[in-house]
């Protein structure tokens, strides 16, 4: 079977957010073969325990008052309808802190995945610079302190980045979360 398709989360297994699973899920009560892994916001329990399908329908969001991204985190410039479909219909992501949602061209970026150094280098190498300048900046680190930080990145086990891009110019976006 065929995931959904997440515009805004185009391969939520790559990121970690759905993973293969026989558990069966509260909301539709079938076992699909797949498991959201991510954070959900609501009054019930939802650890591991939603098909990817009940959210990409709407039905998890409808059935639990849940959503998977808080609302809050977007940027002003970000469409209501395009928020909603985020929070409500869309794999969210866990990070170390509260979880931003990038944005780009007025819309809010695709989810691609957390990354470490490596798979920095290995995949995404155009944002070494944005995120050194991220490092200086906004966390007033410096000179090799600065390097010894971007090089310290890990996907697992924090700082982590979180890349993602814009749907509309291909931009390549990241920021860095840690305990």
């Amino acid at each position: 079977m065929d995931l959904p398709v997440f515009r805004y989360h185009p391969d939520p297994i790559a990121s970690g957010s759905i993973v293969a699973s026989e558990v069966q899920c509260v909301c539709c009560d079938q076992r699909r073969g797949f498991i959201y892994m991510g954070p959900s916001y609501c009054e019930a329990e939802l650890e591991e325990a939603l098909c990817p399908w009940c959210i990409a329908d709407g039905s998890a969001h409808e059935k639990f008052d849940a959503s998977f991204v808080d609302e809050a985190l977007f940027p002003d410039d970000v469409p209501s309808e395009v928020v909603e479909e985020i929070a409500f219909r869309t794999p969210g992501f866990a990070g170390w802190q509260q979880e931003q949602w990038m944005a780009c061209c007025g819309d809010a970026a695709a989810f691609i995945e957390p990354a470490g150094h490596a798979e920095i280098r290995a995949r995404h190498p155009q944002l070494e610079g944005t995120l050194m300048m991220h490092i200086v900046q906004d966390r007033g680190i410096s000179g090799s302190a600065a390097t010894r930080f971007l090089t310290s990145l890990n996907r697992d086990h924090g700082p982590t980045a979180y890349v993602f891009c814009c749907c509309h110019c291909d931009a390549k976006l990241a920021y860095i979360d840690c305990l």
